[in-house]
């Protein structure tokens, strides 16, 4: 089984942009063991002649009815991670001669901020619960101890989801090494704001520090006062020094030199006076916490430890040399693109044109009940999940002849006990569907899928 990828460009300048291709496909042999994946025109041909059939939907990926992996050539792939508080990036890419051709790309979007507002809603009716003229139950306390390298349920889930997803790559691509990306930043050292002394008095409030990096990336390369960005940036004390303020991170900003100086020692209060909206915002955005730092600083030692008893090959990579290679190559910002350029690389050759969005959703609730606005119950859900072989969730098509939504629908179905599903496609909702109409694709797994172009990302 050939790659179906065109060979890296020998000699391209260092800087130049790279050329965007299709996705690949997945292809696993008749055994279901991965092989090199191929071009989407190799695997139509090979649909077409029967030689092979589809074994998943998304991710697309095909099984040969007519070949092995012994039979076949697999040069294998490597796969990139870009962990991220609100996103994951995860790219597919195989190396040769220190020059990436990237073959998929996948941004994993966590629920962990979900996560925290289920577990705050369920300390609340707790806290409610004891306060509250009901029975009196023993205190519990021996299942209350938490073991080592215990993680909040929120972060947990930011590793459980990269692994799960590195594996599932595994399981589709012959995955040879992994590269991932640690922190880019010290929060506790950002947030310390112990004032200098000595030598480093000398050389700045910054030196040997990350925080001008953080500030650049909170304050999106621009003054805070006037916005102004591609201009030379100074780092300044929102509340002066010379009236109290401190060193934290939180009481810094970046600002011009006009803005830097004409501020001076002013209160921020006074030298913003004229622009009330301007204030608010500078105020707002100086006491944003450093959460999502601090949960990739939490997770990666974690998922270092998970992926690499996973993966006989690991290597980590710093965010900095991740830039670096990123800006040496000429490749845009966005998580995907970065998991590309995590580690040793000489140039990037190849970047997939479409990413591949998958959001984590989760697999229902337990709750049997939906209440009101007083929190009393107001209707009851079955016990059963699945109806007629559907669950609410899963990934069909619809064939309908007749009616008002005649025609081939392709989406989510959610059902109901009565048998008539209803489906959400990309255009919207179609009610009202029979069940002997649909045909399942792909069973709900716990995450949502949609495509998108390659392009910026948020940075968290």
């Amino acid at each position: 089984m050939s790659p179906g990828i065109g060979g890296v460009t020998p000699h391209r300048e260092v800087g130049e942009k790279a050329r965007e291709g299709h996705p690949v496909v997945f292809v696993l042999d008749r055994n279901h063991r991965p092989l090199q994946p191929t071009s989407p025109a190799r695997a139509r041909k090979l649909l077409r002649q029967g030689r092979a059939v589809v074994a998943r939907h998304t991710p697309f990926v095909i099984r040969l009815k007519d070949r092995t992996a012994d039979q076949s050539q697999v040069d294998g792939v490597e796969l990139g991670i870009d962990p991220g508080s609100k996103q994951t990036g995860i790219a597919v890419f195989t190396t040769r001669n220190g020059n990436r051709s990237g073959l998929y790309a996948i941004a994993l979007a966590h629920r962990g901020s979900r996560i925290r507002d289920a577990l705050t809603r369920r300390a609340a009716y707790r806290r409610g619960r004891r306060t509250r003229n009901l029975r009196h139950r023993r205190p519990r306390f021996s299942n209350r101890t938490r073991p080592k390298g215990w993680l909040a349920p929120s972060l947990r889930h930011r590793v459980d989801t990269t692994t799960s997803w590195t594996a599932r790559l595994a399981r589709w691509a012959p995955v040879r090494a992994v590269h991932v990306e640690r922190a880019a930043f010290d929060t506790h050292l950002l947030s310390s704001g112990e004032p200098p002394s000595g030598v480093d008095h000398q050389r700045g409030t910054l030196y040997g520090t990350e925080a001008r990096a953080y500030l650049l990336a909170k304050w999106e390369k621009a003054c805070a006062y006037c916005g102004a960005t591609g201009v030379p940036l100074n780092i300044d004390h929102v509340h002066p020094r010379s009236r109290g303020g401190s060193h934290r991170i939180s009481n810094l900003c970046t600002a011009c030199v006009p803005c830097n100086e004409s501020k001076s020692d002013q209160p921020v209060e006074d030298f913003l006076r004229q622009s009330p909206q301007r204030l608010a915002l500078v105020l707002a955005q100086a006491k944003a916490p450093l959460q999502d730092a601090a949960a990739v600083n939490a997770t990666h030692w974690a998922l270092w430890h998970a992926l690499d008893a996973a993966f006989p090959t690991v290597r980590a990579a710093s965010g900095s040399r991740t830039k670096w290679n990123r800006l040496r190559t000429g490749t845009p910002k966005s998580h995907t693109l970065d998991a590309l350029c995590v580690g040793e690389l000489q140039a990037v050759d190849r970047t997939p044109a479409r990413v591949l969005v998958v959001t984590a959703t989760g697999r229902g609730s337990y709750s049997r009940t939906r209440t009101d606005q007083h929190g009393f119950p107001r209707l009851r859900l079955p016990r059963q999940k699945q109806f007629f072989g559907y669950r609410t969730g899963d990934l069909a098509r619809a064939v309908v002849p007749t009616g008002k939504n005649a025609g081939t629908h392709t989406g989510r179905v959610a059902v109901r006990a009565s048998g008539s599903f209803d489906i959400r496609t990309a255009h919207g909702l179609v009610p009202g569907i029979r069940h002997k109409r649909f045909r399942l694709l792909q069973r709900a797994d716990g995450y949502a899928y949609a495509n998108r172009p390659e392009g910026p990302t948020p940075s968290a």
